[in-house]
């Protein structure tokens, strides 16, 4: 009883905190998930110590609830997104995905050889630059209203690609590391599993819902259409894991079928109480996991400033050159939307301090790189999405 009562007290404290950062952010005219990060900071071990690392570790509940708060965010954008709209960006997406990996990885590597690491080791740290947070850039759209700009949607679709690469990657540098080689046959394997799965999902999905959704309403409970899409998000979300991709991309394919039923703008509206109530703890217990006193001597403070900068710059470059047929502005738009890794990030170097790649220095400046982009992102790109279009932005 005495756990019980632990874990409400914290519950309410992360969720009182998103409520007072949130507003906070808004007052400054900053997007709300800037507050919540910055609230995450001030309650975790950083400054107050109300949550600790123990509480948000993996498999705890604090953790879990953030799982489903960031899966039921990326369904609610994939409602808000139509499969044909996709298609239409597709080229530019796949280019922005592709390059949005590369550039990152190619920089983070030779930043972490440059350091004295070995390159085995370096191509792991250089994995941890790779893979954008969907969820982070994806509520900064959906606060703004701008999920159906083009830049929306070839952040969506490029966030999709980048999983896959980023999940490959991953898969590379692990199998260096215990010196075995890498399986080329497995890893085709791996990635035909991952473009078929969301092949026919998606293209399949939306086509059968599309053809005929009335069924959504045949059950005599009116929220049926609700718990039937929030139960194919579920499951979607846990096939997505099967085939190595992360959970979001399931939900967000979850919420694309949904768009195409007669029900959607129904279904976006009883979404909206779920979305209250569980995405900010996704965003508060992104926040809790940085530790500033690991990072409180000077040379800590300039390789963070440093890996940090590289960070940003390797996927705006990225991004940027993958969205260079859109107009500059709109593919400086991209590439900052390409911008956060948050949580993938805070994955990869827990693989690496467990293999004993990183040292415990290292992961505290990786784990501080992913949520610092996670924070410089939002108030940037809503600047960009809110300034008016000048003369200057052309098409390139």
């Amino acid at each position: 009883m005495h756990h019980a009562s632990d874990i409400l007290l914290t519950l309410f404290i992360v969720f009182i905190a998103a409520q007072i950062g949130s507003e906070i952010a808004q007052r400054l005219k900053l997007p709300g998930v800037v507050g919540e990060i910055a609230a995450g900071c001030v309650v975790g071990p950083s400054v107050l110590g109300w949550i600790t690392p123990e509480q948000v570790a993996t498999g705890t509940p604090l953790d879990v609830l953030a799982e489903i708060g960031v899966v039921l965010l990326l369904f609610s954008v994939g409602l808000e997104t139509r499969l044909e709209d996709l298609k239409k960006v597709g080229k530019v997406a796949f280019l922005v995905g592709v390059l949005g990996v590369l550039v990152p990885f190619g920089m983070g590597g030779l930043w972490a050889h440059g350091n004295g690491f070995d390159w085995s080791r370096s191509l792991f740290i250089a994995a941890a630059f790779v893979a954008t947070s969907a969820g982070i850039t994806a509520r900064v759209l959906q606060e703004l209203g701008a999920l159906q700009r083009t830049e929306s949607k070839v952040i969506l679709g490029a966030a999709v690609i980048d999983d896959i690469l980023a999940m490959l990657l991953l898969g590379v540098v692990v199998s260096l590391q215990g010196g075995e080689g890498v399986d080329l046959i497995h890893l085709l394997a791996v990635l035909g599993g991952a473009i078929g799965f969301i092949a026919v999902i998606g293209l399949g999905g939306a086509r059968v819902m599309r053809w005929n959704s009335r069924w959504l309403d045949k059950p005599q409970n009116p929220n049926s259409a609700l718990a039937i899409v929030l139960a194919l998000c579920l499951g979607l979300a846990y096939v997505s894991t099967l085939f190595g991709l992360a959970a979001i991309i399931g939900a967000f394919l979850a919420g694309m079928i949904a768009s195409e039923t007669r029900q959607q703008h129904t279904l976006e509206k009883q979404t909206q109480p779920l979305l209250a109530l569980l995405t900010p703890f996704f965003f508060v217990i992104t926040g809790s996991k940085i530790d500033l006193h690991l990072l409180a001597d000077f040379e800590a403070s300039m390789m963070l400033l440093v890996v940090t900068l590289i960070a940003i710059a390797s996927k705006l470059i990225g991004g940027y050159l993958g969205a260079l047929s859109l107009r500059s502005r709109s593919a400086i738009i991209v590439g900052f939307g390409m911008v956060p890794r948050g949580e993938v990030g805070v994955v990869i170097a827990s693989l690496g301090l467990s293999a004993g790649v990183f040292t415990n220095q290292i992961y505290a400046i990786i784990v501080a790189m992913s949520l610092l982009t996670a924070m410089v992102t939002p108030p940037v790109l809503a600047w960009l999405l809110r300034r008016p279009v000048t003369s200057t932005d052309t098409p390139s």
